[in-house]
């Protein structure tokens, strides 16, 4: 997320890390300066992952099992996918999702209509066979998270100078009801997907559900309110951006930039230091105007509550009368994504990274193994685990670096008085550890064929000659990178995520091959159109074959690309040979690849067509219509489905 208004005024990086750890760009540039390492690490099951560090003949590029025709990425109103494949709109922004909801009104939006319509800026997507427990690709619940709100495409003449005096409390919340979560129940009939109407199962979580706090951090005093003395119960999720599945059929939904909802003038008290280093208050941008109307996002008023957003919660989509919960033992910070595979010894590991210039990469582990037999058991299982934080070093070792209150500085001599502590301010004790600060880390997905995990770094442009690292090898990285980050113990189930020790390469680092300035590295047969920019999620579909979507922001005119959806091999002569599949209308993220489980269905997020790196463009003047493109209808943020014209698999 960058501006509610528009793309173009970036305000997530405001909680800047000064820790004066070492960034992963100081790391890349020492490792890759040593020529050593790809004997050392050739050996190893996963060695194809430095295969783009190396030579390899252009002519590889018909060993690729991607069968696909390329697209050539031109910059267009319309959306477009591979000739062969079919891209059509599932569900856009205000189409009903609950029984009794309205149709869509956009010259008259409520409140009480969008509690019951799609959210806006659709992002993370969770497939969810049905019946549950089943491998079903035809029916299903997609759950998706509504990451935030572009305030000037949603109603006409908004412009930072209007803004504060016509977003009144009845508009802030209709905000408040188009941020959350959906869950659409979906069904394929006759090779067309469809959502289902009036389905019991089909659910909206707007900003005024309750959800509950859960872990070592429910009921502390930090997280306790007016409205919540107890400190274990809150209204909504805020900015969930990617997110993950459980193995026990749940799902996981990161909160991201919260900072942004918060504002007035906050006290000079003990929280001021947190509030800084996660950027609550540091400036008038983001929704100043939701803080004016609802006491709950004025910081004078109430302190805490920004202490009760940057978390994972859990949903049961399953259930459409559960309650949703915050699992704070998972941490505090600006999450993108939350991933699980369970290990070889039956735990469960989650990766997250935490989106913003100079951030960090976590690993979650819980303390009980998942038991496949037992659902119920499982539901606790975020509750109690270990979270640890990477350092990745010049020898290409990653260690993982307990979060843990009463180990090495995490003690109340440095203001950790309890685990509760440690999680609510895990950037901070972060740095205390040493992590190494990162390029923008935002999904971060073990492949299950492989075991590798794979962290999609977007770019950092601030990074400074003297701050490169050999994770994040290079300065103004306005491009981003892939990083492969190895467990130890073998190839899939035998890999093991609980391992203190990983080893890391960057198969990728993203750029126009083309400009040798750039420093770009692909596979040598990548083709012209190739190319991309902004890695921000990631998916693997049936093969283990890596799927990237990217999110350059405005950049995308810069580079004559729009944003869009690329897949490459990870293994053989083809490996990290990437292709273009499809393309974003103009101004618009590609987000939430997600496959069904016969990988002949793949379902996409557009989000906030028509805003990026288009000055002038409004809801008066949109730069696009899509996808509707009648007169009187803004752009509207959408879930694409794609299917293959033969009914085959995806890619394939």
């Amino acid at each position: 997320m960058d501006s509610p208004l528009c793309h173009d005024d970036p305000v997530e990086d405001t909680g800047r890390n000064d820790s004066g750890n070492p960034t992963f760009s100081d790391i890349v540039a020492a490792r890759l300066s040593r020529r050593a390492m790809l004997g050392t690490l050739a050996s190893t099951a996963l060695a194809g992952a430095l295969a783009p560090l190396a030579p390899r003949p252009a002519a590889a590029q018909a060993a690729s099992s991607l069968t696909f025709a390329e697209l050539s990425g031109k910059p267009s109103p319309r959306h477009a996918v591979a000739a062969g494949y079919r891209a059509d709109i599932l569900i856009r922004w205000g189409d009903p999702v609950v029984a009794g909801a309205s149709a869509f009104d956009v010259h008259n939006l409520t409140a009480a209509a969008q509690d019951r319509q799609f959210g806006y800026n659709n992002d993370f997507l969770a497939y969810m066979p049905l019946p549950p427990g089943s491998a079903s690709s035809e029916h299903g619940l997609l759950v998706v998270n509504h990451e935030y709100t572009n305030t000037g495409f949603m109603w006409p003449g908004i412009t930072r100078d209007t803004v504060l005096e016509k977003m009144t409390r009845e508009r802030v919340e209709v905000e408040l009801a188009a941020h959350g979560l959906s869950v659409v129940e979906v069904r394929r009939t006759g090779g067309t997907w469809a959502v289902v109407a009036d389905s019991p199962l089909s659910r909206r979580v707007p900003m005024t559900t309750p959800f509950r706090i859960a872990g070592p951090a429910a009921g502390h005093k930090r997280l306790q309110t007016n409205a919540d003395p107890a400190g274990t119960r809150v209204l909504g999720t805020l900015n969930n951006c990617a997110g993950g599945k459980t193995p026990w059929g749940t799902t996981l939904h990161g909160e991201e930039n919260f900072h942004n909802y918060f504002s007035g003038d906050a006290p000079a008290d003990s929280e001021a230091g947190a509030r800084k280093r996660y950027g609550v208050g540091t400036s008038g941008r983001g929704y100043a105007w939701w803080g004016r109307q609802i006491d709950r996002f004025n910081l004078a008023k109430e302190p805490n509550e920004p202490n009760r957003f940057g978390w994972v919660v859990e949903l049961d989509p399953y259930d459409p009368t559960s309650t949703p919960v915050k699992r704070t033992a998972l941490g505090r910070f600006k999450h993108e994504g939350a991933t699980a595979i369970v290990n070889k010894d039956g735990r469960v590991v989650l990766y997250s990274g935490d989106d913003e210039r100079g951030e960090y990469i976590y690993r979650f582990i819980t303390a009980r193994r998942f038991d496949p037999a037992n659902r119920a058991a499982n539901m606790s299982l975020l509750d109690d685990g270990v979270l640890s934080v990477a350092r990745f070093d010049a020898d290409g070792t990653l260690r993982w670096l307990r979060l843990v209150h009463g180990e090495g500085p995490l003690t109340a001599a440095n203001g950790f008085d309890s685990q509760a502590d440690v999680l609510i301010e895990a950037r901070r004790a972060a740095d205390l550890l040493g992590a190494t600060r990162m390029d923008r880390p935002e999904d971060v997905e073990p492949d299950p064929v492989t075991g590798v995990v794979y962290a999609a770094l977007t770019n950092n442009a601030e990074r400074k000659d003297s701050e490169i690292n050999p994770a994040n090898p290079r300065a103004a990285n306005v491009h981003g990178h892939i990083l492969a980050m190895m467990p130890p113990g073998g190839r899939g189930k035998d890999a093991d995520h609980a391992a203190d020790v990983f080893t890391w390469t960057i198969p990728i680092l993203a750029g126009d091959p083309s400009k040798p300035e750039q420093g770009a590295k692909y596979h040598p047969g990548t083709s012209p159109g190739g190319w991309f920019s902004a890695p921000d999620n990631v998916a693997f579909d049936s093969q283990g074959r890596l799927w990237i979507a990217t999110d350059t922001g405005s950049n995308w005119s810069k580079y004559g690309i729009p944003d869009g959806l690329f897949a490459c091999d990870v293994d053989g002569p083809a490996a990290y040979l990437t292709r273009r599949f499809f393309a974003c209308p103009l101004g618009a993220e590609m987000c939430g690849p997600e496959f069904t489980p016969d990988n002949k269905t793949l379902f996409v997020a557009v989000q906030h067509p028509g805003v990026d790196g288009l000055p002038g463009s409004s809801f008066d003047t949109p730069a696009t219509r899509w996808p509707d493109f009648k007169d009187d209808m803004p752009p509207r943020p959408s879930v694409v489905v794609i299917t293959k014209e033969d009914g085959g698999m995806i890619g394939s």
